[in-house]
């Protein structure tokens, strides 16, 4: 499965870059969010829970996941790699690059799929990529350009 989420926001990179990695501040300027917990901290790296609610018209299905995060400031890029929850194994990455009057912003996930013999694949590919790890990364990438755009420039 690769669910590829994209879009251009009119702020700096650094802005952009900022609000990206600064994730347990993501529930406070993205109301899907239920929760971003720091379970543990290193220099460029954390491990992140993580709760969000995938709308289905006036219902919200919740969904949690755990996360190895990293940080490369070099790259402006922040990767995670899900070590627990349904998604366990998953591989994301934003990319956050310079253009025209702000930034390109690119959330890539890739993952083989749950544990689960036969339906692994249209599991993956049919329902967990385009409707929930989509549905989600879509809302999470439009909050953090509404954010980022309304926030008054230092």
């Amino acid at each position: 499965m690769r669910v590829v989420d994209e879009g251009h926001i009119r702020a700096a990179p650094a802005r952009v870059f900022a609000a990206a990695k600064e994730v347990e501040q993501w529930p406070a300027i993205l109301p899907h969010y239920r929760w971003v917990r720091t379970l543990e901290r290193h220099a460029d790296r954390a491990v992140v829970e993580m709760s969000a609610n995938r709308p289905f018209g006036p219902l919200n299905w919740p969904t949690w996941w755990v996360s190895d995060m990293w940080v490369d400031p070099a790259r402006q890029e922040v990767r995670y790699r899900h070590i627990r929850g349904i998604t366990r194994g998953m591989d994301v990455v934003w990319q956050v690059v310079p253009e025209g009057d702000g930034t390109h912003v690119t959330i890539i996930h890739e993952w083989d799929g749950p544990p689960w013999p036969l339906i692994r694949w249209i599991a993956a590919n049919w329902v967990i990529g385009p409707v929930f790890v989509h549905g989600i990364a879509s809302r999470t990438l439009a909050g953090i350009r509404r954010s980022v755009e309304a926030a008054p420039i230092p």
